[in-house]
């Protein structure tokens, strides 16, 4: 019978792991890609839309220090990140198509997402509530938790589900964050800018489809962004005209969001038609 020392048996059987740097040790699945970049970039102007928002608006509100510029400034710069927030999101999955994504390029957009198109926008609707006259702050407090379960709700859906022909299915959530925010700026009524959000929270639920901006429609996106920011610029430095070009800019944001699933629903039934043609054409040849 062989005796065998259990201490040298141990250190025969363990084998020290090579020392290797950290970052070549990371498996390449959780390294940060360019278009990761991007969605983080993202996440941190919802949570600046956030900061501005209860900094320049809320807080001066509560205190009594605040002015009416003050405010229009904050309010725009706040809106000018959540812009800023879509179009880093419209880039980020155009870089992921052109170069690479990590595996965690899906989680990590969703994530940005909730914040800067959920929380940010209901955050913003619930601040209008309790700052605007003639707002009731605890009836605004239920439109901003219905934005924002509309928008966990269209990301949960988007991330399990897929709409043929590579659309959209229910508003997208950066389009329905700006539409919500664009019906606040107008400031209407108190009841039918309840209504309107509510709408919209029902849109980026619904079965409606949307397009996804591609080629054209890309470079249309982009643009209007650009417009979208210059007219909040100048309502925000209170230019001339200031207040007719936000209007006009919120006035499209909300059109746009309405009449595009009409252009889409519009095709569709084309398409449907043309198909029933062929198939009659066919069976009668």
């Amino acid at each position: 019978m062989t005796v065998t020392d259990p201490s040298t048996s141990a250190d025969a059987q363990w084998v020290p792991e090579p020392a290797a740097d950290d970052d070549d040790d990371m498996p390449l699945s959780t390294r940060l890609s360019i278009a990761d970049t991007l969605t983080l970039a993202n996440a941190t102007c919802g949570f600046l839309a956030v900061y501005f928002t209860t900094t320049g608006v809320l807080m001066p509100h509560i205190t009594g220090e605040g002015d009416g510029g003050m405010a229009r400034h904050s309010a725009a710069t706040a809106v000018m990140l959540m812009l800023l927030a879509s179009v880093f999101d419209l880039f980020d999955g155009l870089v992921a198509r052109k170069l690479r994504s990590s595996a965690m390029g899906a989680e990590l957009d969703n994530l940005s997402d909730l914040i800067s198109f959920g929380l940010a926008p209901a955050y913003f609707v619930l601040v209008y509530g309790m700052v605007t006259e003639g707002a009731h702050e605890r009836i605004s407090a239920v439109a901003a938790v219905v934005v924002l379960l509309a928008v966990v709700l269209r990301l949960a859906r988007f991330s399990c589900t897929e709409v043929p022909g590579g659309g959209f299915q229910g508003l997208p959530s950066p389009f329905g964050a700006l539409t919500v925010i664009s019906v606040v700026l107008l400031e209407l009524p108190f009841i039918p800018t309840l209504l309107a959000i509510v709408g919209v929270a029902w849109l980026m639920v619904s079965r409606v489809e949307y397009p996804k901006p591609r080629g054209r429609l890309a470079l249309a996106t982009l643009i209007w962004a650009a417009i979208s920011m210059g007219c909040l610029a100048s309502w925000a430095l209170d230019a001339p005209g200031a207040q007719l070009l936000l209007q006009t800019g919120c006035s499209l944001q909300i059109v746009m969001a309405a009449v595009i699933p009409l252009f889409a629903t519009a095709r569709r039934v084309n398409a449907f038609r043309d198909n029933r043609r062929e198939a009659r054409a066919a069976a009668q040849g």
